[in-house]
């Protein structure tokens, strides 16, 4: 564990310059505490006249940074990663900008264990939900650990799935650890809490919600993954940062192929074209990354259905689908079909999309 002397340069040194200059630094004088102790002349080798002006004055908020680090730390669960701890994860210490610092909630041990990123849009059509849920679920009984964002959409859904697996997930999340963003998940992180998970930040406590941030959470999510899976994203998507950057890295990257008329569908269709192996089901994800330990349990094939509503899903297909189309495919009048649809979506079977179109549901 750090002692508040060693804690207080470490927030010294992160918060007074970037991340590149803080490496060298390091690796000039071998820790935070001896680079405050470097000759003048090394430290105008090491820093840009800015940087250095910056680096001499500490800064205003850091005394009462080191004493809200010192209470959080303090709480059960609450626990700080640095550069050169010997846990510190290797994949990710492989990476071209590991974290100097890491400020971790929950389970310190999951950031070795053998992990999957699942990442996707914050919008996600009725399927896409499902989907990540699924895979998910499915990936945390194979033994391995899911890893999301947090974010609405794909990430609650990854990690959802896995918490219904009774597996281990961790969130890697844009903002100081003292706040949950955003703010419908925080009941989420909760439940991720209780049930062992990890939320991890290289942000310091009071960071805001910021643009810029989002990037370098995607790659600490790329980092400390074997593979990442895409399940959908626009064109320019944060996802397709992670899986960018994951492919730089030299890890596995999937994505599962949609519409050819879904927006949310295109970056995933880019990738498989840059690529990515295209997947359909957790079993084509563990044929690259195969089984470490635990089990597989294939996703469960949807229970039976009445006839006529098993007819009405087969016409409908799993593209989204408009009442008038389902008129022409099935042959039913309007009164009819709305209550059959009805039917299927109080069931989960279905959902009801904007503009008054409907969507197939996968099972599981």
């Amino acid at each position: 564990m750090l002692s508040p002397a060693e804690l207080a340069a470490w927030l010294r040194l992160t918060e007074s310059v970037g991340p590149g200059a803080a490496r060298r630094l390091l690796a000039m004088a071998g820790s935070p505490r001896a680079v405050f102790e470097l000759p003048a002349a090394a430290l105008d080798q090491a820093l840009p006249p800015k940087q250095r002006e910056a680096f001499n004055q500490p800064p205003e908020h850091l005394a009462d940074l080191i004493a809200k680090a010192e209470a959080w730390r303090a709480e059960p669960g609450h626990d700080l990663m640095v550069l050169g701890d010997a846990d510190y994860p290797p994949r990710l210490l492989a990476t071209a900008d590991p974290p100097l610092l890491l400020w971790l909630q929950g389970r310190r041990d999951l950031l070795g264990t053998p992990s999957l990123a699942i990442v996707g849009s914050r919008n996600p059509t009725a399927q896409g939900g499902d989907n990540a849920r699924a895979f998910a679920r499915a990936l945390a009984r194979a033994g391995y650990t899911i890893i999301s964002g947090l974010a609405l959409g794909v990430d609650a859904a990854a990690h959802e799935g896995a918490l219904d697996a009774e597996g281990a997930t961790i969130a890697v999340v844009g903002t100081g650890l003292d706040q949950v963003y955003p703010r419908r998940n925080e009941k989420l992180a909760a439940r991720l809490l209780a049930a062992g998970g990890l939320i991890v930040s290289e942000f310091s406590l009071g960071t805001p919600i910021t643009q810029a941030n989002f990037p370098r959470r995607n790659r600490v999510i790329a980092g400390l993954s074997q593979g990442c899976l895409v399940v959908e994203a626009a064109v320019q998507s944060g996802s397709l940062i992670t899986a960018r950057l994951a492919v730089e890295t030299g890890r596995e990257v999937f994505a599962i192929p949609g519409s050819i008329h879904s927006p949310q569908a295109r970056g995933c269709h880019a990738l498989i074209r840059q690529g990515a192996k295209l997947v359909e089901s957790a079993e084509d994800v563990l044929e690259e990354l195969p089984p470490l330990g635990g089990f597989f349990a294939a996703v469960p094939e949807a229970t039976e259905t009445p006839h006529e509503q098993q007819a009405l899903l087969e016409a409908m297909g799993f593209d989204p689908v408009s009442l008038d189309a389902l008129m022409a495919r099935c042959g039913w009048p309007a009164a009819e079909l709305s209550v059959a649809l009805l039917e299927l979506e109080l069931d989960g079977r279905i959902a009801r999309l904007a503009g008054q179109l409907f969507q197939r549901r996968r099972q599981g």
